[in-house]
């Protein structure tokens, strides 16, 4: 290869900074288009005192984020040029333990260093802004027994697939991208099997739903559109959030779908069950299979350029490091590949806003019905002051669900 260590830099400096300023442009974009009145869709759910409400959320949340993703590219430019990376990697290699736990402890002090940054601007986050506008119901405890399950969590997955990496790549010759893509996509599956079960009871009570008028509601549907379903759950959404919300999770024995005890307080019976319809179209229309398929092929690819890049000792010139290594290899490759990964993700998100729509079709369809479904999308909007007029920039960068004003006219014309 031919990347001189000035040519990878300049690369990853224009990635870093050109992806701040296009967020940030994105960002002033889209408050200028709070200047618009409210729309005549939401007249009858909105009173004056609530929209402005919704826009002033909108606007405290975006200048907070712009702070942090300020501050972040300022240190993550202080701790490159400073050769922080370099400190970091001399620290694990003083243990002199063997390659694979010295690269485990090389990342380790790069995530603390980053949780213990972000740290203030999370809490903050929680008990200023989301207290400020009435959402937050997290406590003190809840936040920090969180942050503990999390540590936990990530430390003996992430350091299981890490040590599968490191060593596939240490040792599997010309195929250790194939062999890490492999394992790489097992782990995956098994994750995914086991989160609705194990992992995700960590951090909320789920309750199966008790009989009643609701429950035999979705299972009447669920029956009518050929959706075996026996799980259907209740999680305590108000136990952090007021915010409402309903998904689907999981596949196999283990799928089951999940309505946020908020949610059920704030819907009828058919708004909840069109809800669901549409959280179901997702998976009858194999949106999922087709996700998950895409995300393991974009893991071939990564892996594959990896195995190119991962040992090329001009890239870890460009980040002042004296000795090549698999561990850092991985974080510096991670860097480069951002401006590949932007633009993958903005395809993403058109891919993802189409399977929205597709969704909510389904739902309607199957329902024969699009009413209860729009009357339910107004009432998510409103209760979670979502934006109602983004500007199209802004949702073509970030938007993963088609705008809400969008989908109701879509629905309308069904």
């Amino acid at each position: 290869m031919f990347f001189s260590e000035q040519f990878i830099t300049i690369i990853i400096l224009v990635t870093l900074i050109g992806s701040y300023l296009i967020d940030n442009l994105a960002d002033f974009l889209n408050l200028g288009n709070l200047n618009q009145p409210l729309p005549d869709e939401f007249k009858s759910h909105y009173n004056k005192e609530q929209y402005i409400k919704s826009q002033d959320y909108l606007k405290t949340d975006t200048k907070f984020g712009s702070i942090t993703s300020s501050f972040d590219l300022v240190i993550v430019l202080v701790f490159w040029f400073s050769g922080g990376f370099q400190y970091i990697d001399s620290f694990a290699r003083s243990f002199e333990f063997g390659s694979i736990v010295t690269g485990l402890l090389f990342t380790a002090v790069l995530v603390i260093l980053k949780f213990f940054l972000s740290l203030p601007f999370s809490i903050y986050s929680t008990f200023v802004i989301e207290e400020k506008f009435g959402f937050n119901k997290t406590t003190p405890m809840v936040f920090i027994t969180d942050i503990i399950k999390s540590i936990v969590l990530s430390a003996i997955l992430g350091g299981i697939l890490l040590s599968i990496i490191f060593w596939f790549f240490e040792s599997g010759g010309q195929y250790a991208w194939i062999l890490c893509w492999g394992a790489s996509t097992i782990f995956l599956l098994v994750v995914q099997y086991i989160v609705p079960t194990w992992i995700m009871p960590l951090f909320n009570k789920f309750t199966p739903m008790e009989d009643g008028s609701l429950k035999e509601a979705i299972l009447n549907y669920a029956e009518s559109i050929d959706f075996s379903l026996s799980n259907i759950f209740v999680m305590d959404g108000s136990k952090r959030s007021s915010k409402s919300n309903a998904f689907f999770t999981g596949f196999g024995k283990n799928k089951r779908i999940v309505l946020f005890d908020t949610l059920i307080k704030e819907q009828t019976t058919q708004e909840l069950v069109s809800v669901l319809a549409h959280e179901m179209g997702h998976f009858k229309k194999k949106h999922i299979i087709k996700r998950m398929v895409t995300g393991i092929i974009q893991m071939g690819f990564i892996f594959f350029l990896i195995s190119i890049f991962i040992s090329y000792e001009s890239l870890f010139h460009a980040f002042f490091m004296e000795e090549v290594s698999i561990y850092a290899g991985l974080i510096f490759f991670s860097m480069l590949y951002s401006p590949i990964d932007l633009f993958i993700s903005v395809i993403l998100q058109i891919l993802s806003r189409k399977d929205e729509y597709e969704a909510d079709r389904f739902a309607a369809k199957t329902l024969k019905n699009s009413s209860h479904l729009i009357s339910a999308l107004k009432k998510l909007s409103v209760h979670n002051l979502s934006n109602l007029t983004p500007h199209p920039f802004y949702v073509f960068l970030n938007y993963s669900h088609p705008p809400v004003l969008e989908r109701i006219q879509t629905l309308k014309s069904l």
